[in-house]
């Protein structure tokens, strides 16, 4: 069987600045699901599903294994300036990649690294 759709679960220490983050930085839409404890972000076909966990481990401290996501967006150009102006904290700067990509990487407020992507113009 195919995979049909992808969600990404992820943990974070304080739910109201990661849903304010996700929403006001990276542009996602905020789902409520009536658990006070769970809120879902959207955008496009991506949905990230967010528990808030304060005792859990920081994202900051798993190194390489904070990456949780990489998307694939269109009009990176647009997108990238976009977080940039809205502040988000950039990683890795908008570049063309030997891979046919052309890629940016930010670190969200919780600590989780995400990278972002566009199939280079052949």
């Amino acid at each position: 069987m195919p995979i049909s759709a992808v969600r990404h679960v992820i943990a974070v220490p304080n739910l109201a600045a990661s849903l304010e983050f996700y929403r006001d930085v990276l542009g996602f839409r905020i789902i409520e699901i009536g658990d006070p404890g769970w809120r879902f972000y959207e955008l496009g076909e991506a949905i990230i599903m967010a528990g808030e966990c304060a005792d859990a481990i920081a994202p900051g401290d798993l190194g390489d294994h904070s990456y949780f996501a990489y998307f694939e967006v269109d009009a990176i150009d647009d997108y990238f300036a976009a977080v940039k102006a809205a502040g988000a904290d950039i990683i890795k700067p908008l570049r063309d990649e030997p891979w046919s990509m052309r890629e940016f990487a930010i670190r969200t407020i919780d600590g989780h690294r995400i990278m972002f992507g566009s199939e280079k113009d052949a």
